[in-house]
Order: C-alpha cells, then sequence, then structure tokens
C-alpha cells in the first residue's frame, strides 16, 4: 500500500507540475527557485539514500565507480538529445525530463526494494518537489505550440511511463543481492546528479540568480531532516 501511494504521488506530481505551468502564472523567479529547492533535496537524498549505502555495502571504490558510471551514461543521452532536439522548444525540455525521470524513479523503485523507512520518505519527497517545478517549466514552454489537451496528454503519458520505472525497479530488483542493489542504486543516482548540474540548476539560476543558491541550500536542509 505505500509504495502504490508513493508512486501515484510521484505520477501525481507530474501532472499537478504541467498544469501549473498551462493555467497559472509562472513567474520567473518563483519557477528558479522551487527548481533550486527541489534540486538541492533530490542532491541531498541522492548522497545519503544512495552513495552513502552502497559505499557502505560495496566498499568506496565500486561505489564510486557505479556512480560515475550514470552520471556518464546521462551525460552522453543528454549530449544526443542536445543535438538533435536543439530548437524543438518544450519537446526537447520533455525528452530532457524524462530522460531525467528515468534512473529518478528506477532509483526510487530500488530504494523500496530494500527500505521502508525515512531514507524511502526522503528520497520520494526530494523526487516530489523536483517534479512540480521542472513539468511546470516543461508545460509552460511547451503551450505556444501545442493545444493544452496536447500537452496535458503528454505530461500524463510521461507520468505513466516514469512510474513504470518504479514499479520495475520496485518489483524486479526485490531478490537481488544487497551489493548488487546498492550499487545498481549508486548508478542511478550518478545519472541524476548529472542531470542536476547540467539541467536544473543552471535553468534555476538564468531564472533568478539571486537566491536560487539560497533554495538549493534550503532543499538540502529539508532534505537532510527528512532522511533522519
Amino acid at each position: 500500500m505505500t509504495s502504490t501511494l508513493i508512486i501515484a504521488a510521484i505520477a501525481l506530481s507530474l501532472i499537478i507540475g504541467a498544469a501549473w505551468g498551462l493555467f497559472l502564472p509562472l513567474p520567473a523567479r518563483l519557477k528558479g527557485n522551487a527548481m533550486a529547492f527541489g534540486g538541492g533535496a533530490l542532491l541531498s537524498s541522492l548522497v545519503l539514500e544512495l552513495f552513502v549505502p552502497a559505499i557502505n555495502s560495496a566498499g568506496m571504490s565500486a561505489a564510486a565507480t557505479a556512480l560515475l558510471l550514470g552520471a556518464l551514461v546521462f551525460s552522453v543521452l543528454d549530449h544526443v538529445i542536445d543535438e538533435v532536439w536543439t530548437n524543438a522548444g518544450g519537446i526537447a525540455v520533455l525528452a530532457a525530463i524524462s530522460l531525467d525521470g528515468i534512473p529518478e524513479n528506477f532509483a526510487l523503485g530500488a530504494e523500496m526494494a530494500q527500505s521502508s523507512g525515512a531514507g524511502l520518505s526522503a528520497l520520494a519527497g526530494a523526487i516530489f518537489l523536483s517534479n512540480l517545478p521542472e513539468a511546470a517549466a516543461g508545460a509552460h514552454s511547451m503551450r505556444d505550440r501545442w493545444s493544452r489537451r496536447s500537452v496535458m496528454a503528454l505530461w500524463t503519458g510521461t507520468a505513466l511511463v516514469l512510474s513504470s520505472c518504479t514499479l520495475v525497479g520496485r518489483w524486479a530488483l526485490t531478490d537481488v543481492q544487497p551489493e548488487s542493489l546498492s550499487l545498481i542504486s549508486a548508478f542511478a543516482g550518478g545519472a541524476v546528479i548529472a542531470s542536476l548540474v547540467t539541467e536544473i540548476f543552471p535553468q534555476a539560476h538564468r531564472e533568478d540568480d539571486d537566491l536560487t543558491g539560497i533554495s538549493s541550500a534550503l532543499g538540502v536542509i529539508c532534505a537532510t531532516m527528512l532522511s533522519r
């Protein structure tokens, strides 16, 4: 029941965020700081709930290698998307968020397979907080080229696809050995860290270059409090 509620909440965050971007005002400063806060929360949760446990389970060298591989794979795929959809507007944003969301949700599923405590709550909360402004920004940039119905349909479909990634991570990894599971989580965490640095934080800073650093720090504090 808990896993179902978490998956539903994460999917709903994308749909709510898309509706926010389509139907409500979205000042640049609010958007930038919301993205920075969510990114800071997610970064903290990934380190505390995915990377540190991987170090404890598999050792520093193996965990660091898995993290770097995840970052490398994301960076290569992100570069391909940038090359193919340079001028595609909102579609490029949707593709980037989908690429970002796949390791995020897979990592969440992996965490479900090995934990049901504060660590899972912290990671789920951080993903929820980061999804809202990301989806809002993406839908907002698409509304001039697409009908609102089409944009909502695209984001709803994206939410369903990413929810399936969580389910795959949850059920496919249930019987995996803890050491291997921790390395898979670290790999997914590396991909998400790369996405935050290359996509989320730069966009947040462009929207508001005054307070986003503070907002990111507040996100780290909130996620750390949740994990404890």
